[in-house]
């Protein structure tokens, strides 16, 4: 459990970073109180905790099942606090693209989170959940801290040009029918987003704009 692990951390002195928070309780694990080049025990949210709650299985079904399970309202308002405070450092997609079919048959869990995490992450932009740079850090910078990753997470000189272009007052609601993974599908669905990713550009490229794909992106990352 994430208590046992904090605790065996805190007990030897041990680097961890706990994955996928679903409770409010949980956020006594962590603390806030050191600048996270000091911490050595880091946490993630996902964005699916960050918008679901127990309330949604009447609508969505197995479409929202996944592990951890999502929990209640005040759990989901724990996770923001959680987010808010600094006590939860990143925020992270546990993406699982099982076919609709996979999904309706109650036999897999997780979701295909990727595509619309940066969309739903900007309806809490929209909503005063979140600031645009807290958002920013959540999601690119302080993972890029957290794993050591080289020249990422930033825009400055000597970092790789990757960037993307969102037109913010697409606030239309997410479709199946536009989503482009292969799974075909999104526990988003009928959701409105808080803008819409246009292009995205990896090291200085073009490799995704207007609904299609350029060129061979994928690189091996490294590490500091």
């Amino acid at each position: 459990s994430s208590s046992l692990a904090v605790s065996l951390a805190k007990k030897y002195n041990t680097r961890l970073h706990v994955l996928h928070i679903s409770t409010a309780k949980e956020m006594e694990l962590f603390d806030n109180d050191l600048p996270l080049s000091e911490k050595r025990i880091t946490a993630e949210a996902c964005v699916h905790h960050l918008w679901f709650s127990d309330e949604d299985y009447a609508e969505k079904g197995t479409l929202i099942k996944w592990n951890p399970a999502v929990k209640t309202k005040e759990d989901r308002a724990g996770i923001w606090a959680g987010l808010l405070s600094d006590k939860i450092d990143i925020v992270a997609t546990d993406h699982a693209p099982h076919t609709i079919e996979e999904k309706l048959a109650k036999v897999t869990f997780g979701i295909p989170g990727v595509e619309n995490s940066l969309e739903m992450m900007l309806v809490g932009v929209k909503e005063n959940k979140i600031s645009l740079e807290r958002m920013i850090d959540a999601m690119s910078t302080k993972p890029a801290d957290i794993f050591k990753i080289k020249n990422k997470g930033k825009i400055e000189v000597g970092y790789d040009g990757d960037l993307v272009i969102v037109d913010l007052g697409d606030t239309y609601k997410i479709d199946d029918e536009n989503i482009v993974s292969k799974c075909g599908w999104t526990p988003y669905k009928g959701l409105n987003r808080g803008g819409k990713v246009l292009t995205t550009i990896l090291r200085g490229k073009v490799v995704y704009s207007d609904n299609k794909f350029y060129g061979n992106y994928g690189r091996e990352v490294s590490y500091e």
